[in-house]
C-alpha cells in the first residue's frame, strides 16, 4: 500500500501521526497538528472520563479535521502489597531526604486501560481513527470499536506483534523502534533483547504484513520522514520532535533537559511506571539503574514515583521525572507545532 492510500484511509492531506504524549500535551497540540493536514493524537491513557469528553469536545470544536484517540489496553494486574512494601523500602531514602513519609494504595496509579465505560462516552462522537498501545483490548471492545467504522492502529515492536495485530484486523500497524521515546508498546514479550530500531523494524514488518506500516522512533525531520518511506513506511508518527513546541504542555524541567539533550543521553526505564520507557538518565536512574527488578508492576510503580516527582519538582529539580525522548532530539524546535509539521512534510510527496 503506498502512501496516498493511507492518507485516503486517515482522511488527512499528510502522511505524519502527532505521538500521543501522555502528560505533555493536551487537545491544543492535537488540534495544532490536524489543521496543519497531518493527524493530530489525543492521549487519553492518563485521562478521567469527564476529562476525555471535554477534550474531545474541544477539538471538534476547533476543527473538523480527522484526529486519532489513543488508549492503552494493558491488563491491570492485582496489587501486590509485598511487593510494594520492596518498593517503598527501596525508594525510603529519598523519601527521607525530601522530609515526606510514603502514601500508597492501588486507587494512587492513574493509568486506565480501555474498558466499555469509556468506550459508552466516546461512541457518540464516532471517532474516526483509534489507536492502541499494548496490543488490543479484548474482543468485545474491538469488536464494539470496530462497529462505529472507526480505523484501528496499534503498535508493534517486533514482528511477531504486527504479525498478530493484522490477524485481529487492524487498518495500520505502527512499528515503533529502539529509539521511540516514552513507553514501549510492547505486548507479547518482555525481553529487551526483542527490540530493533525503527529502520530495521519498517523493513521487516512492512515486508511480511498486507497493512499499512507507519514509523515511529527517531524521526526528527524530512530526510528521515523520506527515509522511513523509502523503507516501506506509508506514513511517519513523530512524537519527541513535538515536544518543545508552542501548543505542547512540557514542563520547564522536561524543556530543560531536552534543550541539554546531547549532554544528557536516554535510556530505557521501568523505574517510572513498572513499564519499560525510553527518557532522558536523571539521578534516580543512575543510582537504581535504568530496568530494576524491584520495581513493581505497570502502573502501580508510579504511585510512589509520582510522589516523588512532585515533591522534588516542587524545588526545580527533575531527578524523580520521567523525562521521555527519543533519542533523536535534533528536530525539538521552539516553534508552532504547525510550522514543524510544514518542516517534516517539505519536499516529501504522496
Amino acid at each position: 500500500m503506498d502512501n496516498k492510500h493511507l492518507v485516503d484511509l486517515l482522511g488527512t492531506e499528510l502522511p505524519l501521526i502527532q505521538a500521543p504524549m501522555a502528560g505533555v500535551q493536551d487537545s491544543a497540540l492535537t488540534i495544532a497538528v490536524s489543521k496543519a493536514g497531518g493527524l493530530g493524537s489525543l492521549p487519553c491513557g492518563m485521562l478521567g472520563i469527564d476529562d476525555i469528553v471535554n477534550e474531545i469536545t474541544e477539538i471538534k470544536r476547533a476543527t473538523s479535521k480527522p484526529y486519532n484517540l489513543n488508549f492503552f489496553c494493558h491488563s491491570l494486574p492485582d496489587f501486590d502489597t509485598s511487593r510494594q512494601s520492596q518498593w517503598q523500602t527501596l525508594l525510603k531514602p529519598y523519601f527521607s531526604e525530601l522530609g515526606m513519609n510514603c502514601l500508597s494504595s492501588p486507587q494512587g496509579a492513574t493509568r486506565v486501560p480501555f474498558n466499555h465505560n469509556i468506550a459508552d462516552v466516546i461512541e457518540p462522537f464516532q471517532p474516526e481513527i483509534i489507536s492502541f498501545h499494548f496490543g488490543l483490548p479484548g474482543d468485545d471492545l474491538l469488536s464494539r470499536v470496530k462497529s462505529w467504522s472507526s480505523k484501528i492502529l496499534s503498535s508493534a515492536t517486533t514482528v511477531h506483534e504486527a504479525q498478530w495485530l493484522e490477524s485481529r484486523g487492524v487498518d495500520g500497524i505502527i512499528a515503533q523502534g529502539f529509539e521511540a521515546g516514552g513507553h514501549r508498546g510492547m505486548f507479547l514479550t518482555d525481553d529487551l533483547s526483542t527490540q530493533v530500531g525503527t529502520l530495521a523494524l519498517v523493513s521487516q514488518i512492512a515486508n511480511t504484513v498486507r497493512v499499512p506500516v507507519i514509523a515511529a522512533g527517531g524521526i526528527a525531520d524530512n530526510k528521515s520522514v523520506q527515509a522511513a518511506l523509502t523503507l516501506g513506511a506509508t506514513a511517519v508518527q513523530v512524537g519527541t520532535a513535538y515536544l518543545l513546541c508552542d501548543e505542547a504542555k512540557t514542563s520547564q524541567l522536561h524543556r530543560t533537559a531536552l534543550k541539554d539533550s546531547h549532554v544528557r543521553p536516554t535510556a530505557v526505564t521501568n523505574l517510572f511506571t513498572g513499564r519499560p520507557a525510553r527518557g532522558i538518565v536523571n539521578r534516580v536512574m543512575k543510582k537504581l539503574g535504568a530496568m530494576n527488578t524491584t520495581a513493581p508492576a505497570f502502573p502501580y510503580a508510579s504511585i510512589e514515583m509520582a510522589q516523588l516527582r512532585k515533591l522534588a519538582e516542587g524545588r526545580g529539580i527533575d531527578d524523580f521525572s520521567p523525562l521521555w525522548s527519543g533519542q533523536n532530539t535534533t528536530g525539538c524546535k521552539e516553534i508552532s507545532a504547525s510550522e514543524l509539521t510544514r518542516q517534516l512534510m517539505s519536499g516529501i510527496t504522496v
